[in-house]
């Protein structure tokens, strides 16, 4: 069977505890993880927006709303910068091949500094964390303009200038002198035997066992085909064009993602994901993580489970639907010379405006970024496109937007829930 006909199983999947997935769902959509107690994980990754926010560059920290109808606030509130990458769906991160997370990699499996991970936290993650999804819930919660705030605004805030674990014990205080929270944990952990015993990491492995559980997909008409049952016949032209073209080369295996790192030459714009030495909005992609130049520009392959539901397209969100991303991806120069701003979602912020497509005045950065494209032309005509189209609908899961936990009504916090 070829690496892109791979079928999915319940047992593919991180094993979790179920009533620690039910803390973690609160968890998602309370709040209290952030610094101002205006932002959850639901927000950017919403049940509405099939565990994306459907912008191109997100609202974090300061904003109101969900989805395309988030604002980025007003008056002293009103966000400082956009986040710098487009919001990934959540489809089969609990999948057991999953070895690297967020668009550059930074998180990853390894002994490298004795806690089981190499993170951005490095020898500061606190040891006994599960799994890498369970980690990453972690660093949401201490990044400024994501779910922390700004310095001076709070406590998670001020410490997380100290040094990124500093903020993590007062999160968990928050989390753990709520009696609903605490006596739910002592019932879930077996090592809890009182709420004061709640750190961090429980609260990482809850969000963990939730996200794992809570965005499995396997159910698509493409995972009928596996079995037998033949695909629309756009899909089916589709799925061999998928096959007989580069495609599958980098979407391979069950996933439909090598989780290895590419440059396609996307549109630049926003803030950038800026290093403390090179202040420059710019997005280096994987070379921000390793240092190393042969990295530049290069972006993880995302998984196409649940693509058609997942738009914008693009580590930075530059395409709005898959007909464009497939044209970026046959004629990436000629894709870069035709876009426009207009194809990017970005809630309006007027004092930002000036900032948001900066990078593309820079001709010197613009002429490195177009040197460093790994995608080779492809001729597809429009009923090619169609038909790729056709074939990417056909890995949307029939219960994709009936999620087991789904988004509570309420959270322990008594917080609002967006």
């Amino acid at each position: 069977m070829p690496a892109a006909a791979q079928a999915i199983s319940p047992d593919d999947y991180i094993p979790v505890d179920a009533d620690q997935a039910r803390i973690g769902q609160l968890l998602f959509y309370d709040k209290i993880l952030s610094g101002n107690r205006n932002i959850s994980c639901g927000t950017c990754h919403h049940h509405d927006f099939a565990g994306g926010d459907g912008l191109s560059l997100g609202i974090g920290e300061g904003g109101t709303g969900v989805g395309p109808e988030r604002i980025a606030g007003t008056g002293p509130d009103r966000i400082r910068k956009r986040i710098p990458r487009n919001a990934p769906g959540l489809w089969n991160l609990g999948h057991q091949s999953i070895r690297l997370l967020f668009h550059d990699g930074r998180l990853s499996r390894s002994d490298l500094y004795g806690n089981g991970f190499d993170s951005p936290a490095e020898e500061w993650l606190p040891k006994g964390l599960d799994n890498l999804l369970a980690a990453q819930a972690l660093f949401p919660m201490v990044a400024q303009f994501e779910m922390a705030g700004n310095p001076r605004e709070n406590e998670i805030a001020g410490a997380i200038h100290d040094r990124v674990d500093a903020a993590w014990p007062i999160i968990a205080k928050r989390v753990r002198t709520i009696p609903e929270y605490g006596n739910m944990f002592v019932q879930a952990f077996d090592h809890i035997d009182d709420p004061s015993d709640v750190t961090i990491v429980e609260i990482g492995n809850a969000l963990g066992a939730f996200i794992a559980s809570e965005w499995q997909s396997f159910d698509s008409p493409y995972d009928r085909w596996l079995t037998g049952t033949p695909l629309p016949a756009d899909a089916e032209r589709g799925r061999q064009l998928f096959l007989n073209t580069r495609c599958a080369s980098c979407h391979a295996g069950p996933l439909f993602t090598d989780q290895a790192f590419h440059a396609l030459g996307l549109p630049a714009f926003g803030p950038g994901r800026t290093r403390r030495f090179d202040p420059m909005p710019r997005d280096v992609g994987r070379m921000g993580e390793t240092d190393v130049v042969s990295d530049a520009y290069r972006f993880r392959t995302p998984s196409l489970r649940n693509v058609a539901l997942t738009a914008p397209y693009g580590h930075n969100g530059a395409f709005p639907t898959l007909t464009a991303i497939i044209r970026h991806h046959s004629d990436p120069a000629a894709s870069r010379a035709a876009w426009t701003p207009d194809l990017a979602d970005l809630p309006d912020a007027p004092w930002l405006a000036a900032t948001d497509f900066a990078i593309q005045a820079d001709t010197r950065e613009m002429a490195r970024q177009q040197l460093v494209i790994d995608l080779r032309p492809l001729t597809l005509s429009d009923t090619d496109i169609g038909d790729l189209v056709a074939f990417l609908h056909a890995l949307t899961g029939d219960t994709a937007l009936t999620r087991p936990l789904g988004r509570p009504a309420t959270v322990p916090s008594g917080l609002p829930v967006d």
